[in-house]
């Protein structure tokens, strides 16, 4: 990996620490769940995208829908991307990219099947109060684009201006 790979996944990191600290939710209910699984859909077929849309609080699934032309494959992806951000506390595409920065698995470093847990986008951690409480996914689109997706109905939704928590060049 050259340098400039090195200092855009750090930048990338950056970004995505604040994004966490900045997009957390007033509250988590069913009532919230079903908001963020409904404007994330819209946001889906307003892009022309097909996804698989989770969201859990306290480990058990209050949303969730597969929009046509999705495939069974994506709701797995979505479990695994899930089981990332349960056991870590921060959005799958994070931990992707440190792993992918340090050249390290989460199989080499814990044990943990990849069959089982996928660092890639589209897993985010749902927090009120810096408390973890829940998680939203998305799956069915590029993983940095799963990611931004998210990153965008959540700012929408707590009223954190895009810009903070946009990529920096």
């Amino acid at each position: 990996m050259t340098t400039t790979d090195t200092a855009q996944l750090d930048a990338d990191l950056a970004v995505m620490a604040d994004q966490e600290r900045l997009l957390q939710l007033p509250a988590l209910n069913g009532d919230v769940a079903w908001d963020l699984g409904q404007r994330l859909r819209a946001a889906a077929l307003a892009r022309g995208a097909a996804v698989t849309i989770e969201v859990r609080i306290a480990g058990e699934t209050a949303f969730f829908h597969a929009m046509a032309g999705t495939a069974p494959a994506n709701a797995d992806w979505a479990r695994r991307k899930r089981n990332v951000v349960e056991l870590q506390g921060e959005s799958s595409y994070r931990v992707g990219r440190q792993l992918l920065r340090d050249d390290r698995t989460l199989e080499g470093m814990m044990g943990l099947p990849t069959r089982d847990y996928g660092a890639h986008g589209g897993c985010f951690p749902l927090r009120v109060g810096g408390q973890l409480l829940g998680s939203v996914t998305v799956s069915g689109l590029p993983q940095r684009e799963d990611h931004e997706m998210l990153v965008a109905v959540l700012a929408e939704m707590v009223g954190v201006p895009a810009s903070a928590v946009a990529w920096r060049s």
